[in-house]
């Protein structure tokens, strides 16, 4: 590991914290852009992808492989259109009604993600923590690595400094990330939605199935007690 500090500017925070508030039920995901500096030693990050889900639970969050491409799709056309060596540096996903330390299984996909590039880092946003009766939100950014070879996978806390941002309003990558939040949630809810109704119709052909067998089978006990 060779970041040994993460500046983050305040509109990708703002991003980031409004797709973590979006729903207290379950973690949500997304990558994030920027690009290195000072030879490799700051991890800058400017914007913010975010990941439509394709599993939503509580303690745990799944994305559709293919996303990843598209996010990488768009680091490459913000790269060309703002002539900056833009690339994915990372991900963040949130903590809502827990704590912002890591979880095993984070400390696991982070090493996962690390195996592609050894900079990639990790961000947390634990909020809706019932722990904290003014309702803030923290942040923690982490990377793993094995104390030993062979040993278990521990978390290493990296410096995070939120910098303001040098004009007065959002920059249009910020901007352009929030706009496609609803979208995102949107689809989400459309698949879950599919998802029950496939269910739904799967219930109610193995329950016709089922019924058809005891019909016969009640049929054919009536058919010997009358014959």
């Amino acid at each position: 590991m060779v970041v040994s500090v993460v500046e983050l500017a305040a509109d990708a925070y703002l991003t980031c914290l409004t797709h973590a508030l979006t729903t207290e039920k379950e973690e949500v995901m997304g990558l994030l852009l920027g690009e290195m500096r000072d030879g490799g030693r700051v991890a800058f990050i400017s914007s913010a992808y975010a990941m439509r889900r394709s599993d939503k639970q509580a303690d745990r969050v799944e994305i559709h492989p293919e996303q990843l491409s598209a996010a990488a799709m768009e680091a490459e056309r913000l790269a060309l259109k703002l002539q900056r060596p833009i690339q994915v540096l990372g991900w963040y996903h949130s903590h809502p009604h827990i704590t912002v330390w890591p979880s095993h299984v984070d400390v696991g996909t982070q090493a996962d993600y690390q195996l592609m590039d050894e900079n990639f880092i990790g961000l947390i946003f634990s909020c809706f923590n019932d722990s904290d009766k003014r309702c803030s939100a923290q942040l923690i950014c982490f990377q793993s690595y094995s104390p030993t070879e062979g040993s278990r996978l521990e978390y290493l806390q990296l410096p995070v400094k939120i910098l303001p941002s040098p004009h007065s309003t959002l920059s249009g990558a910020c901007v352009s990330a929030l706009a496609h939040l609803p979208e995102i949630l949107l689809e989400e809810e459309q698949e879950s939605y599919a998802t029950c109704q496939r269910s739904h119709r799967h219930y109610v052909i193995i329950m016709s199935l089922i019924l058809r067998r005891y019909y016969i089978i009640f049929s054919s006990d009536i058919a010997r007690m009358i014959f």
